[in-house]
């Protein structure tokens, strides 16, 4: 198999967590228990549930950063990974942008967002059972979803503690992250 290159989140997370991970515990795996956690932090969400939400949401959008990691430092790099990882990141963001963003924000960044996590899985769907490429994930793709992990995080704060620089400071998570969905739409060759 060959040697995938390490970030320097990867070389981080091998340092600290990675080690703790039983061998067991596949990145796949992982990718399918953030697909599973997106019902529940759905269901608190839309019950107002911010409380449990807030540690769900950041669990789940962690283990991102952790199944990639996870897979490129023990060479368990897998076509499905590629596709499904993704896929789950998409549902977890979109679902929770779906529900918390229109009760907080405007609507038009919930557009935004879900607008173009939809094209970039269709292109991705189009590049595989077409030309046979896999996505590769690119730095502007991990920007966009730490940016609107943060921004999501941000509002679930917010929905907590009331702060109004809080609120500010999603709202701007979400255009930072908008702005880096638009420039992965042209980097994947989405448009």
């Amino acid at each position: 198999m060959p040697q995938h290159n390490l970030t320097i989140t990867d070389k981080i997370l091998a340092k600290t967590l990675l080690h703790l991970i039983p061998h067991w515990m596949t990145p796949n795996l992982i990718s399918w228990l953030r697909f599973a956690s997106v019902p529940f932090i759905g269901y608190f969400l839309w019950n107002e549930s911010y409380v449990v939400a807030l540690p769900l949401f950041f669990i789940s959008a962690f283990s991102d950063a952790v199944d990639g990691s996870l897979a490129r430092t023990r060479n368990l790099v897998t076509d499905f990974g590629k596709m499904f990882d993704p896929l789950a990141d998409k549902l977890l963001i979109s679902a929770a942008a779906i529900i918390v963003i229109p009760r907080y924000l405007d609507w038009s960044i919930v557009l935004a967002i879900v607008t173009i996590e939809l094209t970039l899985v269709a292109s991705a769907y189009v590049q595989k059972t077409y030309y046979g490429k896999t996505i590769q994930a690119e730095n502007t793709g991990k920007l966009k979803m730490i940016l609107q992990s943060l921004g999501i995080g941000a509002l679930l704060v917010y929905t907590i503690w009331n702060i109004a620089l809080v609120l500010m400071l999603a709202q701007y998570f979400f255009y930072a992250a908008i702005f880096f969905a638009l420039l992965s739409l042209v980097v994947y060759r989405a448009i």
